[in-house]
């Protein structure tokens, strides 16, 4: 019956009403369709992907970094320190306008939306909805301005985040080194890294990175529409990194550094019976909180376009004619081979002929008659022109080597140079030229193709003032856990012996005693009361006086001054090396008179009176 009457009413509905019915229900079935089809999109298709955009716009993981270790000198003054800094979070998806966003926090942290925009484009592996940290270490006062405008601020947050501390600036800054944001290389060398994370950069806390940096925390944080933290949900506390305490005398390396002034140069100090770096000096120097905070581009090309290179550490990767210092290796070598005995005399007259070249000694009216100790004493060049030549160049690099000259020391410092001692197989292999007998000469006090860092004229002093046992330099004592546990102590490594007679040795040591403690003697400014120091004065020529006079005597020509010293000399605790780079003066009046002074702090803790002149 119903079928009948929908019939005539369908005859009863005009035809192109009828049409129009048809149309307006294929369009409703049509829209009903895609609907249907959008929702199967969402919900199976991409079902998975958008529950997780919802959950981040809702609920976010935050990774909470650790905190660095503590690192402490030998007595307990802490040396490295964290603090709290404020710094600036932006989540990118959370900003709707980016770029008014951008513009405003700009303009609130005085800085040009450049700059912002590059910091925001410069992490290239971040996961969606992480934060990029685009400024650090706030000031109180753009705190409260940010907080303050946070609703004109999508997206931005403060955060607090620990952040390394030097609290005595630039002290041993070369030694402890710097921190800064690891680069994408670096992201992709360990898996363990994250975009933002802070990592040793230099020194210690490059070399001891792995114990430093501990293990990274994490929160889930309930945000709201502007991506501002409205809860924590849970969380997983972060582990701060290990605790260093080292080798260095704090107070040693201050006055090493008073010492040194505003002179350039290296310092290093060992503890000869086990290799234990005391102090290390290299100056200039630089002050690691700049890359704590974060380094401006001014001040890093500052920094990298200074041509005295205070990002170099000369104590490891300086290179330098030892000159002088260089003979109590040589002396070894003599005596060792039987080239002298302790009583056999040189003459000096001034200089000696050799072919068509006079080598003058720098005691241009000579020194007379002079054996081996004498001419340790009084740093004859004619006593060590003659008998180096008799020596011959590859005995003579034999025996330097032995005290760890030619080589890196292998102390735990990035990029150790290993110097230069030439024999004939050198020479060809560099210049695929051979070996002139005339060039011996030269080597023999130090200078000519001979290089050097301060780092291995330490250890060499070190080990003629143990009886030859030659050690790694090492400035960790030990590693501790967070609550104090020792984790690892630190041993001695010996690395070689420098294989020669005991009696050699006491006769070396004889004559660098008197080096300090004779009226004849060249390093008496390094003396100190009470104490038997030897010592060896040295001072390298860095152009031949020719070349000197051409460039008309610019600082860059002047002579380097090196002095050597143990102390005390019955029963050695310390072995310092000190180099002052372009001093213009010799070993004994600049260089001694910086290490007395250490010594005279090591020995009484207290600054004594400065040492006579001398000569």
């Amino acid at each position: 019956m119903a079928l009948r009457n929908l019939r005539v009413v369908a005859r009863d509905v005009p035809q192109e009403l009828s049409r129009r019915l048809i149309v307006i229900g294929g369009l409703v079935l049509l829209v009903v369709a895609l609907l249907i089809a959008r929702l199967w999109y969402l919900q199976v298709i991409r079902g998975s992907d958008m529950r997780l955009t919802s959950e981040n716009n809702r609920i976010r993981l935050t990774r909470l970094p650790a905190a660095r270790g503590l690192v402490y000198d030998r007595f307990g003054e802490l040396l490295v320190d964290n603090r709290p800094s404020f710094d600036v979070v932006l989540v990118p998806e959370d900003t709707g306008d980016r770029a008014a966003t951008v513009a405003m926090l700009a303009h609130y942290l005085d800085e040009p939306p450049a700059d912002l925009e590059a910091r925001l484009r410069a992490p290239s592996r971040r996961p969606p909805y992480a934060g990029i940290i685009v400024e650090r270490d706030l000031e109180w006062e753009d705190v409260v301005a940010l907080e303050t405008h946070q609703l004109d601020l999508p997206g931005v947050t403060v955060t607090v985040q620990p952040r390394r501390s030097y609290p005595y600036g630039p002290l041993a800054s070369h030694l402890l080194g710097y921190v800064g944001e690891a680069n994408d290389r670096e992201l992709a060398e360990d898996p363990r890294r994250r975009p933002g994370d802070i990592m040793g950069k230099g020194g210690l806390e490059r070399i001891w990175d792995d114990e430093l940096r501990g293990t990274a925390g994490g929160q889930q944080v309930e945000v709201d529409a502007l991506g501002r933290r409205v809860r924590v949900l849970s969380e997983v506390p972060d582990v701060p990194g290990d605790t260093l305490v080292l080798t260095v005398d704090r107070d040693l390396q201050t006055i090493a550094e008073e010492a040194m002034g505003e002179q350039r140069g290296a310092i290093i100090a060992l503890d000869p019976r086990n290799g234990d770096i005391l102090a290390m000096v290299s100056k200039p120097d630089y002050d690691p909180n700049l890359f704590a905070r974060g380094i401006r581009a001014s001040e890093w090309g500052q920094l990298t376009n200074d041509p005295w290179k205070p990002l170099t550490n000369r104590v490891t990767q300086g290179q330098f004619a030892p000159g002088s210092i260089f003979k109590v290796a040589v002396a070894a070598g003599l005596l060792a081979e039987h080239v002298v005995t302790p009583q056999a005399h040189v003459f000096c007259p001034g200089g000696t002929q050799f072919g068509n070249r006079w080598f003058r000694c720098w005691n241009r009216s000579g020194h007379g008659s002079m054996n081996l100790h004498w001419g340790i004493v009084q740093s004859c060049d004619v006593y060590f022109y003659l008998n180096g030549q008799r020596l011959g160049i590859d005995r003579l690099a034999e025996y330097v080597r032995r005290f760890g000259l030619g080589y890196p020391t292998g102390v735990a410092m990035p990029h150790e140079a290993a110097g230069t001692i030439p024999d004939t197989a050198w020479k060809r292999r560099r210049f695929d030229a051979p070996w002139y007998p005339g060039e011996t000469l030269s080597v023999a006090i130090g200078q000519g193709y001979v290089t050097t860092t301060p780092i291995q004229m330490a250890t060499m002093a070190a080990t003629i003032a143990n009886g030859g046992t030659r050690y790694r330099p090492q400035y960790v004592k030990r590693v501790e856990a967070p609550d104090g546990a020792v984790k690892r102590e630190m041993v001695p490594e010996v690395l070689g012996y420098a294989d020669v007679d005991a009696a050699v040795l006491d006769e070396v040591r004889s004559g660098m005693r008197d080096v300090v403690m004779s009226e004849r003697g060249t390093g008496k400014r390094a003396r100190v009361p009470g104490v038997t120091v030897a010592g060896k004065t040295g001072t390298a020529q860095v152009v031949s006086l020719a070349e000197a006079s051409g460039r008309g005597g610019r600082e860059r020509t002047r002579d380097h001054a090196w002095f050597i010293a143990f102390a005390p000399v019955e029963a050695p605790t310390i072995a310092v090396a000190a180099l002052v780079e372009h001093a213009g003066g010799g070993g004994g009046a600049i260089a001694a008179p910086i290490v007395g002074r250490m010594l005279s702090r090591y020995f009484h803790r207290i600054v004594g009176p400065e040492p006579d002149a001398g000569d």
